[in-house]
């Protein structure tokens, strides 16, 4: 699953980056944005034998035929399968990037909020379902970390450090998943929110040895738009934002052999997913967050039926 996990009927679902940007502080953004997913996924209060019925979601190709809700797919004249919450509780470990190139942004936003956003938001999710969250934060190495727990505490405790994080300083992903592999207790979900700026045999290497070791990670690569246009005409003063270096450039002149290079870099991202057999979801800043958690409730479920 790359780039095409939005199963939530999108706007007006309270997962709009525009307006989660006006809402003041983690818990308002993380209430308001998985009470209107929870909405927007018809979410039920019925109860199976061995499961708890979780929510509806919108059909995908390769979903089981048998999960599928005839009666709401005549109500709602679309076709939308069953979500179920498992008994046993899983653990999913929440790793944000807020290394310095994390700061840019051409909108209100960064990309280090909107990846902000989507741990506080996935957070709530999983906790409200019952799981246990943990959170890694980590620039060249770990920052900041929250070990796996349930309840409104560990709530508390991973929106709080998610408050006062910042980003500053290199990046060191893929050293930082290495490391992270041989310290995660349980095995679990690892869901990755970072621009992916590191070197790709990096990353291969990290994310590699946690799914050899039967962790299953989720790459969240979140990219602000102008860096996927650069749509920038004129001179232009470029910085590096994890150094010192600046640089004056004409910007149409860059433009071929920077967007060259961006797209090389998501070659290497997209042959890494593939090759491991993981989810990948590519999101840009101005666009919803239901991409994330949708690939989380996906895989979630995936694990629950005992599949990869």
């Amino acid at each position: 699953m790359q780039g095409d996990l939005a199963s939530a009927p999108r706007g007006g679902n309270g997962l709009d980056p525009a307006v989660l940007d006006k809402l003041h502080g983690l818990e308002l953004v993380a209430q308001s944005a998985v009470e209107g997913y929870r909405s927007g996924v018809h979410r039920s209060a019925r109860r199976g034998s061995s499961t708890e019925f979780a929510l509806h979601r919108e059909y995908v190709p390769g979903d089981e035929l048998r999960r599928l809700d005839w009666k709401v797919a005549a109500r709602l004249d679309r076709l939308v399968v069953k979500e179920f919450e498992e008994e046993s509780n899983l653990d999913c470990h929440i790793v944000v990037d807020q290394s310095a190139s994390m700061r840019f942004a051409s909108l209100a936003w960064s990309k280090f909020d909107y990846a902000r956003w989507c741990a506080a938001v996935l957070a709530a999710l999983v906790l409200q379902n019952r799981d246990r969250a943990g959170l890694v934060l980590c620039a060249a190495e770990v920052v900041a970390k929250v070990p796996p727990g349930s309840g409104a505490a560990q709530r508390a405790a991973i929106l709080g450090e998610l408050e006062r994080a910042g980003p500053a300083g290199p990046t060191g992903l893929g050293a930082v998943l290495n490391w992270l592999s041989t310290r995660l207790r349980r095995r679990g979900l690892v869901v990755v929110l970072s621009d992916f700026l590191d070197e790709p045999a990096r990353i291969e290497e990290g994310v590699r040895r946690l799914a050899s070791l039967g962790h299953e990670p989720i790459l969240v690569q979140v990219l602000d738009p102008a860096e996927l246009s650069f749509d920038y005409d004129g001179l232009l003063q470029l910085e590096d934002l994890e150094g010192d270096a600046r640089v004056r450039v004409d910007a149409r002149a860059l433009r071929a052999a920077y967007r060259e290079e961006l797209d090389a870099q998501q070659r290497e991202l997209r042959r890494i997913a593939r090759s491991l057999g993981l989810d990948l979801v590519e999101s840009s800043t101005d666009q919803p967050l239901d991409a994330v958690l949708s690939a989380y409730l996906a895989r979630r479920m995936a694990r629950a039926r005992g599949t990869r």
